[in-house]
């Protein structure tokens, strides 16, 4: 499904070309995690499995079509990028004036790639899937309606996550991928490498889409999903998208003679699915990378194949809560809901001297060049805070907010009362590493962010704030 656009606040950027390369991510791990066949952490909700799960009443109602295990042109596949790669330019579609950046929320006249694999090919269909695990960088692109056209690589739609992440967005960085939910395309789907690896299930959450029946127009996402389809209005069912998905503990995997299904359902039992993105007509649809081999109905339409699917639909269930969950080193944990709420994207407006600061998404920062007095930049508006429902900040609640700052630079956060039209918190000016805790004065609010280059070398300045912990 098409992703999110959030049209209204699209800032048209008339000569850019900037260049996604220096990632915030850390040198990947030595672990099979973080890697290109086992992406994101170890405690990653994907590499993770719930105990004692709670589930919902509510079953899957059938559709137009089957259920589905699709491999197909609508799938996607997942390339990998290495430091022989040389670079690529990246343009917009013809007869288009950007590429639309998820995570600035604007638009780039061209995007320059760091390595790009020379076998790429992105998926036939509409919406033309593609990401790149560049394992130089640690980032994962991924991109929609991706299309070489008279040699020029273009596309609509672009996001970004770091490799060694959780597989999920943050408040603050809430768009992270290509599906309507924020992630990338790539993540939870059946990998080629391991559809004959000889175990009995896949040893990851998997990546589903459900259809309107199905899915819930309110909420229309839940944690640990940040957005979801732009067409949620028209769901009729009680499914948000990022639910997990599972098969209890008494369904009877023995029964499904088809072995790949059978597979699938033994990962459904332990693991479940995460539910990605909306499609047209299919009860629930698992992603499977393009190029797997996976084949359910193997001379035609198998009946067989798609009774048992529908078994499968019958007996999947949405988990409403979980005990605790075991991290892929088998280790217990709870997931962190208490995730970055500031995001240094623009518009920025010059307070004073020239307006040299930029956002650059893969260090999540506000970045000078070299300057010789300080420049003041002052964002009013509500991009820097994105309504993510789930972690929406709470009157009287407490948060801490940490400078993280170079060169100099400083940060200032302010919080501005709809209502009164009056100023409700003044940070002052924070320098690098230095923090503010404070009870979050309003519930109606906008956020002012105010930023202060360093004067001499490059500078760069950005904010964590986080639901304060103190005990």
């Amino acid at each position: 499904m098409k992703p999110t656009i959030i049209s209204s606040t699209l800032i048209r950027l008339s000569c850019v070309c900037f260049i996604l390369g220096s990632a915030i991510v850390q040198a990947q791990s030595v672990s099979k995690f973080e890697s290109f066949e086992v992406p994101f952490s170890a405690q990653s909700l994907w590499n993770s499995k719930p105990v004692n799960p709670v589930f919902d009443d509510f079953v899957i109602p059938t559709s137009s079509y089957f259920p589905a295990m699709q491999e197909g042109k609508y799938s996607t596949h997942c390339f990998l990028a290495t430091a022989k790669d040389a670079p690529m330019q990246v343009k917009p579609p013809v007869g288009k004036k950007g590429i639309y950046d998820a995570d600035a929320e604007s638009t780039s006249e061209e995007i320059t790639i760091p390595h790009w694999p020379a076998d790429l090919v992105p998926a036939e269909g509409g919406d033309g899937h593609a990401d790149i695990f560049d394992t130089t960088t640690g980032i994962i692109y991924s991109f929609w309606q991706l299309k070489k056209v008279d040699d020029v690589w273009r596309t609509t739609h672009i996001g970004w996550m770091p490799l060694n992440g959780t597989g999920w967005g943050d408040p603050a960085h809430y768009h992270q991928g290509s599906r309507a939910s924020g992630v990338p395309s790539c993540a939870g789907i059946i990998r080629k490498h391991e559809l004959n690896d000889g175990n009995d299930m896949y040893h990851h959450a998997l990546a589903i889409s459900l259809t309107n029946n199905a899915l819930s127009p309110s909420p229309a996402y839940m944690f640990p999903a940040t957005i979801a389809d732009a067409g949620a209005k028209r769901n009729t069912g009680k499914v948000p998208e990022g639910a997990l998905m599972m098969l209890p503990p008494d369904f009877d995997t023995s029964t499904i003679t088809n072995a790949e299904l059978r597979k699938v359902a033994n990962t459904l039992k332990v693991y479940g699915a995460y539910v990605v993105d909306m499609n047209y007509g299919t009860p629930f649809l698992v992603y499977v990378e393009i190029g797997s081999g996976l084949r359910i109905h193997k001379n035609g339409w198998d009946n067989k194949a798609g009774q048992e699917l529908h078994v499968i639909r019958e007996g999947l269930r949405m988990v409403k809560s979980a005990s605790s969950w075991i991290d892929g080193n088998g280790q217990t944990f709870t997931p962190n809901k208490n995730l970055n709420l500031l995001s240094m994207r623009g518009p920025w407006v010059p307070s004073n001297g020239k307006p040299l600061a930029k956002f650059v998404p893969t260090q999540q920062a506000v970045v000078f060049q070299n300057t010789d007095s300080p420049v003041i930049q002052t964002n009013y508006s509500d991009r820097t805070m994105p309504a993510v429902d789930w972690a929406k900040p709470q009157k009287g609640q407490r948060y801490t907010l940490k400078a993280v700052t170079s060169g100099g630079a400083k940060l200032r956060f302010k919080l501005i009362d709809k209502d009164t039209k009056k100023q409700a918190y003044d940070s002052q000016d924070l320098q690098n590493n230095e923090t503010v805790t404070f009870d979050w004065p309003v519930d109606n609010f906008y956020p002012i962010v105010v930023v202060t280059s360093g004067v001499g070398d490059t500078s760069s300045a950005r904010g964590i704030l986080l639901r304060a912990t103190d005990k």
